[in-house]
């Protein structure tokens, strides 16, 4: 059968055979006439041989069709893919290269062909990964080995606020909380570029500031040569999970302190009482002007005290106030109206956006102005008598009733945010603030069925996110 082409191969045969890739001669009518032993290894056998016919014999069943009008497409040169029968019955994927050769007996069509099984397989595990990637649930990262980020998952999008494009080429540091140290980095890359993987919990912040909790897997990518060429990192959302732990937490010391406050409202009020009746009677009593100076500042000290004993008293005993409808937008006002006006708010201008078609809500009203009172002097006090907004706005999503309360004034450390709520807290100077007005706002939102929000970055001002339920109260 060779006789035929020894014109052709004679001189290179040899060569043929060094080759990896299996090279397979047709003639004009589509006989093997001659092939490399790369191909006898492969795909010819004494059956092909004998039958002749290469498409037939050696291309698997589905794919003939394909692969001849694939050869009549072009007969000077034609790549393409196709699959292939071996000697020992198993179809394999390949590449081939399809090539003219005139001679002066006939024109001859030179296949090389690579067997790509292996690499089809590879890039079937690459998508079938990839797909589970992009659409899992969990927010997926992947950078390149400086840390810069070469993908995001749409669930990391979701959860950061961020575009696609807004990430790419970035390093991570960009979703930043602050939260975290620089010895906490230290040795998360020190583990990684060990090729050991690392798992702990981050906090970042969203792109419009707000916190996000995510429980992280990083991973690195390394080669067959064992260079680590990236970082595969796995997020999962545990925000909602924080939260609920934080307002768990929130609750206990609430109910724990409400305990105490009991106690010692009773404990602290009775001596008190006598403390100021027995200043009273010195005042009424007393001709020296210095005296009756001092005794008039211990007289204010024992009002504070009686104030925040009273703050107490009212947080630790239940509620006998019953709610009713309300409307909220009048409530507001009713509190604007006592903050406003005064020295520290000269300079101040409210940005306040009422909506005219809000359902009323079931509360007790003097209490929630209290609430907005606290909020709002908290948010005059952040911009420390400098000018600056102070804007209301108001929406409804899902069952509840939102009011946001923002200010453009000097904001929150992540630290004073975690305590906010916490009684005896403040980030005022001493004596400007006992520390109970936002804790017994929260606890008055609590007991209503709503709660209050805090987004708050340090230099960026404040958000007060007042929620309340439309249903169930």
């Amino acid at each position: 059968m060779k006789s035929d082409t020894d014109h052709i191969v004679s001189k290179y045969g040899r060569i043929f055979d060094l080759l990896e890739e299996m090279i397979v001669v047709l003639d004009r009518d589509g006989r093997v006439v001659d092939y490399n032993t790369s191909a006898e290894r492969s795909i010819i056998s004494a059956s092909v041989l004998k039958k002749g016919f290469f498409v037939d014999q050696v291309v698997e069943g589905e794919a003939q069709s394909e692969f001849t009008d694939l050869m009549r497409l072009n007969p000077d040169h034609r790549a393409f893919q196709s699959r292939l029968l071996r000697r020992d019955g198993r179809t394999i994927d390949v590449a081939v290269e399809a090539k003219e050769l005139p001679s002066r007996d006939d024109t001859y069509r030179i296949l090389i062909i690579k067997d790509i099984t292996e690499l089809k397989k590879k890039e079937l595990d690459l998508l079938r990964f990839s797909n589970v990637i992009h659409n899992t649930i969990n927010p997926i990262q992947i950078t390149d080995p400086s840390g810069n980020m070469v993908y995001v998952n749409p669930a990391f999008e979701r959860v950061s606020g961020y575009s696609n494009e807004e990430l790419i080429g970035k390093n991570p540091r960009v979703l930043s909380s602050g939260r975290h140290r620089r010895d906490f980095w230290e040795k998360v890359w020190q583990s990684i570029l060990g090729r050991k993987v690392w798992h702990g919990q981050l906090e970042n912040r969203r792109k419009d500031g707000t916190p996000f909790y995510t429980d992280l897997v990083i991973s690195p990518i390394i080669e067959a040569n064992g260079a680590v060429v990236g970082f595969l990192g796995a997020h999962r959302d545990i925000t909602e999970q924080r939260l609920l732990e934080q307002q768990l937490v929130r609750s206990q010391k609430l109910e724990a302190i409400g305990t105490l406050a009991a106690g010692i409202a009773h404990e602290v009020g009775n001596p008190l009482t006598s403390i100021a009746s027995l200043v009273q009677l010195l005042q009424r009593t007393s001709i020296d002007k210095f005296a009756n100076e001092k005794l008039e500042m211990i007289n204010a000290q024992i009002n504070r005290i009686t104030k925040i004993i009273r703050n107490l008293v009212n947080f630790s005993r239940p509620t006998t106030h019953q709610s009713a409808p309300s409307d909220i937008n009048q409530i507001i006002r009713d509190a604007l109206n006592i903050v406003q006006y005064g020295k520290k708010v000269k300079d101040i201008r409210f940005d306040v956006q009422l909506k005219t078609d809000l359902p009323a809500i079931h509360i007790v009203a003097d209490q929630v102005v209290q609430v907005f009172i606290n909020i709002l002097m908290n948010a005059v006090d952040a911009l420390d008598e400098k000018p600056g907004i102070i804007g209301i706005t108001e929406h409804i999503t899902g069952n509840q009733m939102l009011v946001e309360i923002t200010d453009s004034g000097k904001g929150m450390d992540p630290g004073a945010l975690e305590k906010i709520f916490e009684p005896f807290f403040t980030t005022k100077e001493v004596g400007r603030g006992t520390g109970l007005g936002l804790w017994v706002s929260y606890g008055i939102m609590k007991s209503l069925g709503g709660d209050i929000v805090v987004r708050s970055r340090e230099g960026a001002g404040s958000t007060f996110i007042v929620q309340f339920p439309l249903e169930g109260i």
